[in-house]
């Protein structure tokens, strides 16, 4: 039994063989080949009505269709547009603000209350000011973006800038160091790895509320086309841009983990994640 659990403990079977794990990546294709083979069967068994969920087959098939005509790309860039402009807004406000705010006690103090009052506000409630601003344009999607995602990264912000070792702070004060070169110097490294936090959580909520944006103001975009497919009745081609949506996200979410891992390989825990 010793000898056993020392085996399992080593990673080695029998012959002293060493068992290498299955990659995270081979796990996660084969929870999606289960989820397509499921969709595949569910409605052709009739456990589900096909005019409610097609079959997968059907659905990649529409996928096709809708990718040989120039409506699609159209949508698929405004959406990515949009998704880009209104991060790019957030970040930038959000690190700014939270940089000032936080680095200031006396103003973080005074705009607590604020920030907590706001924050809670979901960003959809936005929608009927912003079609009241611009109508059915690019913007009012914009404005929900921005709003949404930007709560995200000023609170991580605020929170590395909490982080900055107190030492360090006074010791650049005693130096004397001009405000922009302490937050360069000792502020900002402490805060970057919040930063890169806050873009992951901004790039996830940007995208979400994108696609809200267009499927409810009607502003041009892949949440446009999903809603005319659904009131058409093309329940197929309403997936199969779903299916794109998904693959957007996923791609997002590779996209920041990436950059969070170049910005940061000089972290421990970026340092543990590799080595480990």
């Amino acid at each position: 039994m010793t000898a056993a659990v020392t085996a399992n403990a080593t990673g080695r079977g029998r012959g002293g063989r060493r068992h290498r794990p299955i990659p995270a990546w081979a796990l996660g294709l084969t929870g999606l080949l289960c989820l397509m083979a499921v969709v595949e069967l569910v409605p052709r068994t009739g456990l589900v009505q096909e005019r409610f969920l097609p079959p997968f087959s059907e659905m990649v098939s529409a996928l096709v269709d809708q990718a040989g005509t120039s409506a699609f790309w159209q949508a698929l860039l405004e959406t990515l547009r949009g998704w880009a402009i209104g991060l790019a807004i957030a970040m930038a406000a959000g690190v700014v603000l939270g940089i000032v705010i936080g680095g200031v006690p006396l103003l973080r103090a005074a705009m607590s209350s604020t920030i907590e009052f706001l924050r809670p506000i979901p960003s959809v409630a936005l929608i009927p000011l912003a079609v009241l601003l611009y109508g059915t344009e690019m913007r009012s999607t914009l404005l929900l973006v921005v709003y949404a995602s930007f709560w995200q990264i000023l609170l991580q912000v605020l929170y590395g800038v909490q982080d900055v070792d107190p030492v360090a702070r006074e010791t650049a004060r005693s130096y004397r160091f001009r405000p922009l070169t302490q937050v360069r110097t000792v502020i900002w490294p402490t805060a970057l790895p919040y930063v890169m936090t806050g873009f992951r959580l901004g790039a996830a909520v940007a995208l979400i509320l994108e696609i809200t944006g267009e499927l409810v103001i009607g502003s041009p975009g892949l949440g446009k086309q999903i809603a005319v497919a659904q009131t058409s009745g093309a329940v197929a081609s309403m997936y199969a841009l779903v299916i794109v949506v998904g693959l957007i996200g996923v791609v997002v979410n590779v996209i920041a983990r990436t950059t969070e891992r170049r910005v940061l390989r000089w972290h421990p825990s970026v340092r543990r994640e590799v080595f480990s």
